[in-house]
């Protein structure tokens, strides 16, 4: 890429991925064995990387399937493994190598016909449907997608039968053995040619979407939105539910526009994200500029990453930042779904807006904090200690109308739709809910900083402990905590949060790229976050020069 690539442009051809290349390095780079950057490595999103560094080739996709099916053996999952894709170039290729493996090994694999796109929440639906009530046969899932990464990305990720992403126990089984098999050259792979694996009994067609949509109405109040006439779109960025919104509309009878069809696994219509990277990241107002051109000519409009876990809401004032949209929603949520639990709580991650602590104070709902990572909401949404669980990355899940599961991973599709719910319901959009909220419990200021980071520093991020932070106030105010295991369920949260009266900061590194971030919220105003930041940004500097590493 040129240095001139600036955040809301389009990029130039020569800049865009070259496609036939992507895929021909899927099938001619092999991992070297030894390299610990080129074996397979679940981070909080399975694993991911690119053909041409050798990171995800169709070596990791035979061993890592392989794995699976290794997995389910042991665990005696006898029941279907339903496999979701998205619109990446490197999707197709892994899920034909994964579907030779699972056909080899005897694993009826449900795919959608025509080699069609499958969301990440409808896999995640399409889990917990078929294993209600049982007590055996359970199916799991597979969903081949890097989520919102550039398009020269590949991901895999596995979801067991409680519907949701993996815990660590589970990738680092799957993880441990994909290795194993990659370190002797995938001879104890099976694998049948592509044709007959597609011609078998074991691989079926199934129409996932007309289940998923179908079943829509039982957690979002559809009939409402039906009533309101509200005009709507919707923008896939390209991705996977690029054929769900006219569905749904047709299926409902919704006023929704599909501005963007385009399936091309360049992304060339996608704007420069923030740091000059094509990313499809529906939280980012760069890489949303396409869908707020057009924001006034609709009531709400609302976009999705690839694989539809993430959400994005455009109103007539703009993208809304994601923390205010969790708040907005739990806010609405908790007053509009008589059926759920008295008891029920709102599950968040650590590095979540703490304005959802006020608002949840307030209706008396108990605040269940976690670290980073969709897996640890699973166990809540399962049995239904939880309403409703969100991520500050615009990933979150809510209970059915009635308080039972829906699905236990991120589903952008309902989130996006809950937006609509909740303009139509109370004639306010989130957005402006949202301000209600502010006028209550304060004006938070948030931001999220990023810088590179290579597995050393990586490394000392996640073994950052209370010992290393020396100063005593933050921002002008007593340290009251300094945070290395959630408060919610004790688990490490792989780096470090510091929280005063005034506000809070916390440092990680990403799990699924070569960055590390700090979150930092103020409610004293952008001067005061500024000082936070400042002051989190010396913190990591310090840690790093004392395991001898520049920053």
């Amino acid at each position: 890429m040129t240095t001139a690539a600036k955040a809301g442009q389009l990029p130039a051809h020569d800049e865009l991925i070259n496609i036939a290349r992507l895929v021909s390095d899927f099938y001619t780079v092999s991992p070297d064995r030894q390299n610990p950057d080129q074996r397979v490595m679940f981070g909080t999103s399975g694993h991911r990387g690119t053909s041409g560094t050798a990171s995800f080739n169709e070596a990791h996709i035979l061993a890592v399937t392989q794995a699976v099916c290794d997995f389910r053996r042991d665990n005696g999952f006898s029941g279907p493994l339903f496999m979701g894709m998205d619109t990446h170039a490197l999707s197709e290729p892994a899920r034909c190598a994964a579907l030779e493996v699972l056909a080899a090994n005897g694993v009826t694999t449900f795919i959608e016909p025509e080699s069609g796109y499958t969301p990440t929440p409808v896999i995640s639906h399409a889990i917990l449907t078929h294993n209600a009530g049982r007590t055996s046969g359970f199916a799991d899932g597979i969903v081949i997608t890097p989520s919102h990464n550039p398009p020269q990305d590949g991901g895999f990720k596995y979801n067991p039968p409680h519907g949701g992403p993996a815990e660590t126990g589970v990738t680092n089984d799957i993880e441990k053995r994909a290795n194993l098999l990659l370190a002797s050259d995938n001879k104890a792979v099976r694998r049948i040619p592509l044709t007959k694996a597609l011609a078998s009994e074991y691989t079926v067609l199934h129409d996932f979407a007309a289940h998923y949509i179908n079943d829509l109405g039982s957690v979002i109040n559809m009939q409402a939105i039906a009533r309101s006439g509200l005009r709507l779109a919707a923008d896939p960025l390209g991705g996977a539910s690029v054929t769900y919104w006219d569905r749904i509309a047709e299926t409902y009878g919704l006023n929704i526009d599909v501005p963007n069809r385009q399936v091309d696994q360049t992304f060339r219509f996608m704007p420069y994200d923030r740091d000059g990277v094509i990313r499809m990241d529906c939280s980012s107002p760069w890489a949303m500029g396409g869908l707020l051109e057009l924001k006034d000519s609709y009531d709400l409009a609302f976009g999705n990453d690839p694989d539809a876990d993430r959400h994005g809401i455009v109103t007539p004032a703009g993208l809304m930042n994601p923390n205010h949209y969790l708040a907005a929603a739990i806010a609405y949520l908790f007053r509009h779904r008589p059926a759920w639990k008295a008891t029920a709580g709102i599950g968040k991650t650590l590095v979540s807006s703490s304005m959802i602590d006020r608002v949840a104070a307030d209706m008396g709902r108990t605040v269940i904090e976690v670290p980073v990572g969709f897996k640890w909401f699973v166990p809540m949404l399962l049995g239904g200690t939880a309403g409703f669980a969100g991520e500050e990355s615009a990933g979150a899940s809510l209970l059915r109308q009635d308080g039972t599961v829906w699905t236990t991973d991120k589903d952008g599709i309902a989130l996006n739709l809950l937006a609509a719910e909740i303009t139509a319901v109370t004639g306010n959009t989130p957005d402006r809910l949202y301000k209600e909220l502010t006028g209550r419990f304060g004006t938070p200021v948030y931001r999220r900083l990023q810088a590179h980071a290579d597995g050393r520093q990586k490394e000392v991020l996640k073994a950052l402990n209370p010992e290393t932070v020396t100063i005593t106030e933050l921002g002008g105010d007593p340290v009251e905590k300094v945070i290395t295991h959630a408060p919610g369920n004790g688990a490490a949260i792989g780096g470090l949060k510091v929280v005063s009266a005034g506000g809070w900061f916390a440092a990680r590194p990403s799990g699924t790229e070569d960055i590390y971030k700090i979150y930092v919220e103020s409610f004293r105003g952008e001067e005061h976050l500024e000082q936070l930041a400042g002051e989190a940004q010396a913190i990591v500097s310090n840690a790093f020069a004392a395991a001898g590493i520049k920053n």
